[in-house]
């Protein structure tokens, strides 16, 4: 069963790497892995991640945040995962002051802020999914893709899965929620329901067990581990 993965880069690494040592991600190996377990028919055919690029003034660690982002990226290219980038805006805003948890956010009490948003990320993995499918049906039977998995939590994914459920009802659709073993988290209802199968929890000796070496050859100049990570 030909497979093709869809990850929001975003929320993979809030959900399951940020503060822990697994950031070096070898994504391949463990996709592969989950899928083989969740469905041993599946074989990895191709692998699309979805990101924007780190905005070092915002970063924790300024420019070595962008630099070893820029190094994680080189890592999938060479691992033969497709990259797609969006973007960052910041924009001067405004939003409620908070007090406490019990007293109510007040529209007539604002304070001025930066506001960060992801732009196209979401946009981005939908529209390639629901595109790839399409392009299937001119491909000899043996080559079309036969499931697609989703690597994220976002609800917002929801209304492509039911449409890709709804006009192509051969594909199976597998989830990964991008959600480390110990916290309690639901699974959601909009990706549930479209879901053939989903994982709720990556454990973390399945992180452990797939890391990229730390020294990564490649035909021009080797990419290396952030020493950070």
């Amino acid at each position: 069963m030909r497979t093709a993965f869809f990850i929001d880069g975003y929320n993979l690494f809030y959900g399951l790497l940020a503060n822990t040592p697994y950031k070096w991600l070898d994504l391949p190996t463990l996709l592969t892995h989950i899928t083989t377990i969740e469905n041993p028919k599946a074989k990895t055919a191709e692998i699309y991640y979805f990101s924007s690029p780190v905005k070092p003034e915002l970063a924790s660690r300024g420019t070595q945040s962008k630099e070893a982002q820029d190094s994680y990226i080189r890592a999938l290219k060479v691992n033969h995962v497709t990259v797609t980038l969006g973007r960052h805006t910041l924009e001067p805003a405004q939003a409620p002051r908070f007090i406490d948890k019990s007293t109510r956010p007040s529209r007539q009490d604002k304070v001025d802020i930066w506001k960060l948003e992801e732009k196209e990320t979401d946009v981005n993995l939908a529209v390639s999914m629901y595109r790839l499918l399409s392009k299937q049906q001119a491909l000899h039977m043996e080559d079309q893709i036969q499931q697609v998995v989703l690597v994220s939590a976002d609800t917002d994914i929801g209304p492509a899965l039911r449409a890709i459920k709804e006009d192509f009802p051969h594909i199976t659709i597998g989830v990964i929620l991008p959600h480390r073993e110990g916290i309690n988290r639901g699974a959601p209802g909009t990706l549930k329901n479209q879901a053939n199968w989903m994982r709720t929890v990556v454990k973390d000796v399945e992180l452990e067990a797939h890391q990229f070496p730390d020294r990564i050859p490649t035909h021009k100049k080797p990419i290396f581990k952030p020493k950070y990570w």
